[in-house]
């Protein structure tokens, strides 16, 4: 669920003035101010003011201004879409009562869906020889349910990751109390995770026997497989904003949540650590990208297990500054 640099670097700033550019810039009478000049790629420092502040309200994504080129670039296709000739008209649209539901497709056209099959390979390897073990030998048993979640999961495939690495201990593991709930803000790739279809190439890191067992043809899809129904039986896709309500009841056994909290402001970052450390059981397991760091507060509930990877402990949340002891859901 979050924006990177998939478009490239932004372009460098324009020439310098011509002499007589300059000359009639010097002798033009004064006038009115005029709005900000626009950034690279055609934005003004009001417009991308205005898309940021919306942005951040609706997702809790933080665009700094550095990130000017990369939101022109990807609205093109929304202002194809509304028929729209600049971005001052989109941010006009954006402001209307017409443009309301617009605002979901901006967050979804700014965020960035890099993702891999069994991406961070030694998350996986623990998950398989640590983690998952007792958790599913106490679920085997009956004596206890198991609940992972891939929190941002984009199209899918670290939820069947998860799904294909339980399968792997456990192959009969839709027949006991075993779930994967997998969100992301972005319905529209929550699309193609339902879908599980996918290239042969994205394919690729599953490995011969791997893609026998839990992979399928996709029919009328040369050159793609659909993953197979008893990987999709352990797993839920749910739209969901990190930083809105949860509906979800109960606590969870493993959370995969990388590469996705680095995009927000640092109060922001805070207050996620805070609520996956709410509903993590003592022994629970965050698992986190290589690039984010649990706030330091927060960081006392956890011992570190691994890379990027850490687990709960009994101490018990530190208070928030200025509120209660927070009690667990």
């Amino acid at each position: 669920m979050t924006p990177t640099a998939r478009d490239g670097p932004l372009p460098a700033p324009g020439a310098s003035v011509a002499p007589a550019a300059a000359l009639a810039s010097a002798v033009r009478p004064p006038g009115p101010p005029r709005a900000a000049p626009a950034a690279p790629g055609g934005i003004t420092d009001t417009d991308f003011a205005l898309l940021a502040r919306i942005v951040q309200q609706e997702s809790g994504i933080f665009l700094p201004p550095a990130k000017k080129g990369l939101v022109a670039s990807r609205l093109t296709r929304r202002l194809r879409a509304l028929a729209l000739p600049d971005i001052a008209a989109y941010c006009r649209h954006l402001q209307s009562p017409a443009g309301a539901g617009e605002r979901g497709q901006l967050v979804s056209a700014l965020t960035t869906n890099v993702t891999r099959f069994f991406r961070e390979d030694h998350h996986f390897d623990a998950l398989r020889t640590e983690v998952l073990p007792p958790l599913l030998k106490a679920a085997a048993s009956g004596r206890r349910r198991v609940r992972l979640w891939s929190a941002g999961c984009s199209s899918g495939q670290e939820a069947y990751s998860l799904a294909m690495t339980v399968l792997d201990l456990m192959p009969e593991a839709a027949r006991h109390d075993i779930r994967i709930l997998a969100t992301d803000i972005d319905p529209q790739v929550l699309e193609t995770a339902r879908a599980g279809v996918y290239r042969d190439e994205d394919l690729a890191p599953l490995g011969a026997e791997r893609r026998r067992r839990w992979v399928a043809p996709a029919p009328g899809r040369p050159g793609h497989g659909r993953i197979g129904d008893t990987p999709r039986a352990l797993v839920v896709f749910a739209p969901l904003n990190l930083i809105g309500d949860w509906p979800m009841r109960g606590r969870f056994d493993v959370i995969f949540c990388r590469n996705v909290v680095i995009y927000f402001d640092a109060a922001t970052q805070t207050r996620l650590w805070r609520r996956f450390a709410q509903i993590l059981p003592d022994g629970g397991e965050l698992f986190i990208g290589h690039s984010e760091r649990i706030s330091r507060d927060v960081l006392a509930c956890f011992t570190s297990a691994g890379i990027t990877r850490y687990r709960r402990t009994a101490t018990p949340l530190p208070a928030s500054p200025g509120t209660a002891q927070e009690t667990p859901q």
